[in-house]
């Protein structure tokens, strides 16, 4: 499984230090790998081809929007 990063950086380019923010961050990583792996394998197994269905994956994640735009 993936590990939550050393460091997050901010849009600033240095790192987020509150530890509640790190926290978070980090919880949010290991559920969203856990949902991607469970998504991942289940795809697999139903017989969907894994490189297919990583670049699936990556679709999801290079299109969500950013909270930032209007």
């Amino acid at each position: 499984m993936s590990t939550p990063p050393a460091i997050w950086p901010g849009s600033d380019g240095q790192p987020i230090s509150c530890r509640e923010k790190v926290k978070v961050l980090v919880e949010n990583h290991t559920e969203a790998a856990q949902v991607l792996r469970d998504a991942f394998e289940d795809a697999v197994l139903m017989g969907v081809d894994e490189a297919a269905m990583r670049a699936i994956l990556a679709e999801i994640i290079a299109t969500l929007p950013s909270p930032r735009r209007k």
